[in-house]
């Protein structure tokens, strides 16, 4: 039963009675299932607004911490918090004969890691928890190859395991973090998870839109922004250089740590830019090698200041501590091998003529999407869920982009589109899409 006396509420704000019932739940006086009374009563026993208390709510349901239930009213939530986006994103309920839904590399271009996989008994001998937790040498090709001068960097496993490193230190729950809408879904399941307030900004072909990011830094005062410099998760967009810039001009009176999420990595075709160099004490950046040598791989790396790297490192503690230093040994070696980086090359050459053509095509039977770079386009239609319907009737399958999309409100409808695996077929792949984009329109198919 709940009681509101028992509630340690040392702030009468919605994030004060926000951890106030997140300290019961870990405490045990609040158990999975346990209702939760009505809104204006609890107010009413806590002498706070009900505006406050339904703020505090509103946070605890976007971090899973409580559900509603229709009549049966809101309780303690049982079962732990799902990266709901994230799997509504990759559903798939067909076969297709071509699925352009997955956001993932084409294995044929991947390069082969068979000669580094060979040369790994000469190299690593995991015999020691007590060596650096990265490789120096490593670390030397990392500081060499980063868009910007850092001070510290460290290898994780993988993008998401960054950015969930990076929330998990450097958030609080109820701080506001600014990204870009659209955005990659897992992002915004992570800062669900840990009570945090996505608010989406948004961009064009260059990034994020300095007008807008200015208006929300203001509305918000937000605690973190999170961009992707390149290749971005689902539209394709780049930041120029004079972006960059424009950018840093508007950040620069705020103090939100911002997070660079550069997932496409080595395989995008536009030059790596990072904030880290115009606010050096402020930028994170992630740089990803799965786009580039394979999602199996599974690691990452992050630099930036040490201020703000040192603390993540000292959490991994608590967890495995460190990332195999035999996958960092091949990593060092693909990064190294002339080879490899020539097939590197070839493979973003590539994947550039496959999202061109495709973009070229669509445009031809009056489709305008701006993709630059990356493996993905973010293709407008009039109905989301008519148009992945009839792509599925004709073999074709792409992903939802409702999941990517932050703002409920959000007036346009769009499905994201992968070009990795598209080498060929672009005219008849290019009219279906055309022809999905416009079901629901009077004027009937294209």
């Amino acid at each position: 039963m709940f009681d509101a006396a028992r509630l340690n509420l040392t702030e009468r704000t919605s994030r004060g009675l926000a951890d106030a019932v997140l300290a019961a739940i870990r405490t045990g006086d609040l158990r999975e299932g346990d209702v939760l009374p009505p809104i204006r009563s609890l107010a009413g026993d806590l002498q706070v607004s009900p505006t406050t208390v339904s703020s505090a709510w509103s946070l605890l349901t976007r971090s899973g911490a409580i559900a509603t239930d229709g009549r049966r009213g809101t309780r303690v939530a049982t079962g732990t918090h799902r990266p709901s986006r994230y799997r509504r994103a990759l559903e798939s309920g067909n076969s297709f004969t071509l699925d352009l839904s997955t956001g993932v590399p084409d294995p044929e271009l991947l390069p082969d890691i068979t000669p580094a996989l060979q040369a790994l008994p000469g190299r690593a001998r995991p015999t020691s928890y007590l060596d650096d937790p990265v490789l120096p040498g490593l670390t030397q090709v990392l500081l060499s190859t980063w868009p910007s001068a850092i001070e510290a960097v460290t290898v994780v496993d993988g993008a998401m395991d960054a950015m969930q490193l990076i929330a998990d230190t450097h958030l609080r729950f109820g701080d506001v973090v600014l990204v870009e809408d659209p955005t990659f879904p897992p992002i915004l399941d992570i800062l669900d998870s840990i009570g945090a307030v996505a608010h989406g900004v948004a961009i064009d072909e260059n990034g994020l839109l300095p007008g807008a990011l200015a208006q929300s830094l203001t509305r918000f005062r937000p605690a973190m922004v999170i961009l992707q410099p390149r290749g971005q998760n689902p539209t394709g967009a780049s930041l120029t250089a004079e972006r960059a810039r424009e950018l840093a001009d508007t950040l620069g009176s705020h103090h939100a740590l911002i997070v660079e999420d550069d997932a496409t990595g080595d395989v995008a075709s536009a030059a790596a830019v990072s904030l880290g160099d115009l606010l050096p004490d402020r930028v994170l950046h992630i740089r990803s090698f799965s786009k580039s040598f394979g999602p199996d791989l599974r690691l990452a790396a992050i630099g930036g200041p040490a201020a703000l790297l040192n603390p993540i490192i000292d959490r991994r503690l608590f967890g495995q501590g460190w990332t195999s230093r035999l996958l960092q040994s091949l990593l060092l070696t693909l990064l190294t091998d002339d080879a490899v980086a020539a097939q590197i090359a070839s493979a973003r050459c590539e994947y550039a003529r496959r999202r061109e053509a495709l973009v070229d095509r669509l445009r031809q039977h009056g489709v305008e999407v701006h993709a630059r770079d990356g493996i993905n386009l973010w293709l407008p239609v009039v109905d989301e869920a008519a148009a992945m319907v009839r792509l599925a009737s004709r073999g074709i399958g792409v992903a939802s982009g409702t999941p990517f999309t932050v703002r409920a409100d959000a007036t346009s409808a769009h499905v994201r589109v992968t070009t990795a695996s598209l080498a060929d077929d672009h005219d008849r792949v290019a009219a279906e899409l055309a022809a999905a984009a416009a079901v629901g329109n009077s004027a009937g198919f294209r």
